[in-house]
């Protein structure tokens, strides 16, 4: 029966609502009187005809009120309001026909008839949200396989509003909220009981738990952490809710409940940006991104974007990386940003001279690079090639241009570096410290900055996206080492303080950014099978879900990274950013260097290209034999 009225059309229901509420008027009437006369009372003669007009002057005002069209399941205070202001309405106006026609009523007969007409309507709904609420529970349900049972963390104003819009979902069940405030335990807020964090264990077996949802918004990344690390013994997915502001402000849906951030699980803090910093470089300027449309190019654009911009130049050699990164910022911001996408390569240095020159560039963010690891490691020429030679250029035009600010992005692995990648990085932080020392001599306007942290969550390099989908593909989830430890930021927050970082630099900077605690991949794994519901599998637990396989590391990789060659180190205005004191090479020298490595770079000789690094980049000590895809015959098919 009630899986039919579920499959109604919406007119037909609310056809049976008013004609329930029209019988319930006449049945108040006959309860009215029958109290008032302590018998059953029923009309006769004019009182019949009275009778009949009442859902008549009744049912016109329920419409005007909405009453019918409020849907059953979704019933509350508001609705229950409407109705009393109906029915009072509703109430005035039979009373006054009463009065006209001068058929004798006792007046508590129409005080009785009042309240118990709001009793009756009310309370239908309430019956009514009950039954249809409790049809779409697992209790009601013939196929439970695709129900969640899930406990929701936070019993404030977010979980409250949470547990209100899931109690109709088809898919979540909500049966419990968990507070770590004592005074709330064993209440029951929305008909939900509210525990202690202490009973996490036996509600999750006694339930049945599949999920754990996070409704507390506001609440600082250092308690998620601490939440998450509470949660992690336990079987169950755990996920967040977004502000309860956007949802309200309709910027998204209940269905964009996400999976717990890693950053929520690194527990790092924002800090709050100096704005001074932030706008110094860029507001009402010309700024220029190489590799625009990397991961942390792409970043920096769209925080350059909010910075109001005189224009903002993308330069890429990604044909299909800057078309989609402009249209991304087209279609992100309110206005229209005055943004050029332009195809290039930094290896080309009339091409990036021409283009410094053409738009009067006066900021340069140079993000343009390869870097990863192992794959720079196996094409060294074409590493040096791109990270030094095109650093070189990019920084020569910027210097025939006048350009004001040259910030490099640079990387930790460019601290006593084991590959091709970290030693041709830090090739380029060596090159733009000889410029600088040569730009004093020669009274050059262009100011060279240097910003080097370590990963980034998210990249296109980075671990957790592989982790991901390794997970959703059933695994194995692969790490190259029990022991390698890295560095994790979030995209946003790095580009964000390279940006502070650029405006601080006085000309040959290295700035370091603090990247909090350095983090053990293997555990880094382990959290996001854990944090997907699911098992490890390994010998103690042979039935588990995700197994972790060690692979032995990589061409060119290491355990760890560090961020600093020396211990000579200062702080800034920023308390994220420091300065690095760090040894430099004479221009003359490096001038031999670059010549000798864009000769070497030209051969494709792989040994002469490391024969160079080794001499210009101290403390670079291989990790592996020279493994360049053309230095080996390739196996021939027979």
């Amino acid at each position: 029966m009630i899986n039919a009225i579920h499959r109604m059309s919406r007119k037909r229901k609310q056809l049976i609502i008013l004609c329930l509420d029209a019988f319930l008027i006449l049945f108040s009437i006959l309860i009215a009187y029958s109290l008032r006369l302590d018998e059953l009372y029923l009309p006769q003669g004019k009182e019949m005809g009275l009778w009949l007009v009442a859902p008549v002057i009744a049912i016109p005002i329920f419409i005007r009120f909405g009453l019918f069209r409020a849907v059953i399941e979704y019933v509350e205070f508001k609705a229950l309001w409407a109705i009393t202001q109906a029915v009072s309405i509703y109430i005035i106006i039979f009373g006054s026909v009463i009065l006209i026609s001068g058929i004798a009523v006792p007046r508590s007969v129409i005080l009785i008839h009042w309240l118990v007409t709001i009793i009756l309507v009310s309370g239908s709904r309430i019956v009514g949200r009950s039954i249809f609420s409790r049809n779409r529970q697992p209790l009601f349900r013939k196929n439970t396989s695709a129900i969640n049972n899930v406990l929701i963390y936070g019993a404030g104003a977010s979980g409250i509003q949470l547990a209100r819009l899931l109690s109709v979902s088809p898919q979540i069940h909500p049966v419990g909220f968990i507070d770590d405030n004592s005074a709330l335990h064993k209440n029951q807020i929305s008909g939900i009981t509210v525990y202690s964090p202490k009973d996490l264990e036996e509600l999750i077996k006694k339930l049945q738990i599949d999920e754990v949802l996070l409704a507390m918004p506001s609440v600082s990344r250092q308690h998620i952490r601490k939440i998450i690390t509470n949660l992690e013994p336990f079987p169950v997915r755990l996920r967040t809710i977004p502000s309860f502001t956007e949802l309200v402000e309709g910027k998204i849906k209940i269905a964009d409940i996400r999976d717990i951030n890693i950053d929520d699980l690194l527990g790092r803090e924002p800090v709050k940006p100096n704005n001074d910093l932030l706008s110094a470089n860029i507001t009402n300027k010309v700024v220029m991104v190489t590799g625009a449309g990397g991961s942390i190019g792409s970043e920096l654009c769209r925080q350059i974007v909010k910075l109001n911009p005189k224009s903002l130049i993308l330069f890429e050699q990604s044909e299909y990386n800057l078309y989609a990164l402009e249209k991304e910022l087209l279609d992100d911001t309110s206005s229209e940003p005055n943004c050029t996408p332009v195809l290039g390569s930094v290896v080309d240095q009339a091409r990036v001279e021409k283009v410094c020159k053409f738009f009067k560039i006066e900021t340069i963010y140079h993000a343009a690079a390869y870097k990863h690891v192992p794959l720079v490691e196996r094409n060294p020429a074409m590493g040096a090639l791109n990270n030094v030679i095109g650093t070189y250029n990019a920084a020569k035009a910027a210097i025939a241009a006048q350009v004001e600010t040259f910030v490099l992005i640079s990387t930790d692995k460019a601290v006593r570096p084991t590959n091709v990648m970290g030693a041709t990085k830090r090739f380029a932080e060596l090159v733009l410290q000889g410029l600088h020392l040569e730009a004093q001599h020669n009274k050059s306007a262009t100011r060279f900055t240097m910003v080097r942290f370590g990963n980034v969550l998210g990249s296109s390099g980075s671990v957790i996206p592989l982790f991901q989908k390794q997970i959703k593909e059933g695994g194995p989830v692969t790490v190259t080492h029990e022991n390698i430890i890295r560095y994790f930021m979030t995209i946003p927050e790095a580009a964000q303080l390279v940006i502070q970082a650029g405006a601080l630099g006085k000309g040959g900077d290295v700035f370091v950014l603090d990247m909090g605690e350095p983090v053990r991949i293997i555990d880094l794994a382990k959290h996001i099978i854990k944090l997907s519901g699911l098992d490890i599998r390994d010998d103690d637990n042979p039935e588990g879900d995700i197994e972790i396989l060690v692979t032995g590391l990589r061409p060119g990789e290491k355990l760890y990274e560090e961020l600093l060659i020396g211990d000579n180190v200062s702080k800034t205005l920023h308390p994220r950013i420091m300065r690095a004191e760090e040894e430099v090479i004479s221009w003359e020298q490096l001038q031999a260097f670059i010549d000798e490595l864009n000769f070497v770079i030209r051969l494709n000789d792989a040994s002469k290209v490391r024969d160079v690094l080794l001499r210009v980049v101290k403390g670079y000590k291989p990790q592996c034999d020279i493994v360049d895809v053309l230095t080996d015959k390739p196996a021939l098919a027979s």
